[in-house]
């Protein structure tokens, strides 16, 4: 989908460009003023990070949760913990009909469970904020900071594009925040139970998804 007449691909360039160096915050804050407070955010849960700055920067924004079916129960009550506490506006999704015909780890899991509900949840929104980081995989390392999204038709922001795990960590320490627990049973990257599993000593941190196969991504980000 071709980006509409109000927001031009000049401007989210040079807005590329001027918040590479920006704080979290103010890349966060950018979006919202930009677009009028019509901005989401999808979240997975791993790490508590990009939903405090958000709900910080804004109370109100919308927290849109990917109810895959398969996600791990620590996952879940994690999530449902921080947002009880904090009241975060929260949208859980949950897959089509057609998506039980499709477990996870079958070819068009992803895609049923993840990307036509985030579609669904993201209509009429004019961006979305993402936890997307550089470090993350090989296949993230170009992430700008401001972009386009084609697949969804709207504008793309990761505040956290720049960050290193290490700035994870100091953060969750910072703000007092708790880590998701299976991080001490050596999960690195935490998605769906039957796709992932623990990382060994030397692995990169997305070693263990989806292990058994070629797949790198879910879909939601290319």
């Amino acid at each position: 989908m071709d980006a509409p007449a109000t927001v031009l691909l000049d401007e989210l360039d040079a807005a590329n460009r001027r918040l590479e160096t920006a704080a979290p915050s103010e890349i966060i804050q950018w979006s919202i003023e930009r677009f009028s407070g019509n901005v989401a955010m999808a979240c997975s849960f791993e790490d508590l990070v990009l939903v405090d700055l958000a709900v910080t920067c804004e109370p109100g924004i919308e927290v849109i949760f990917l109810d895959t079916g398969f996600h791990f129960p620590e996952t879940l009550e994690f999530a449902h913990r921080f947002c009880e506490q904090r009241g975060v506006n929260l949208t859980t999704t949950t897959p089509p009909p057609e998506a039980e015909a499709w477990p996870c780890g079958t070819a068009r899991c992803c895609e049923l469970r993840k990307v036509v509900p985030l579609a669904g949840a993201l209509e009429g929104r004019d961006a979305w904020l993402t936890a997307l980081k550089r470090v993350d995989a090989p296949t993230r390392v170009n992430v700008p900071i401001v972009s386009w999204d084609e697949r969804f038709g709207l504008v793309k922001c990761n505040p956290l594009a720049t960050w290193t795990d290490d700035d994870i960590a100091y953060y969750l320490r910072d703000k007092g925040l708790e880590s998701h627990p299976l991080w001490e049973r050596g999960y690195a990257s935490i998605g769906c139970a039957p796709v992932t599993r623990p990382v060994a000593p030397g692995e990169s941190r997305r070693a263990g998804r989806w292990s058994d196969s070629d797949k790198e991504e879910c879909g939601l980000h290319g």
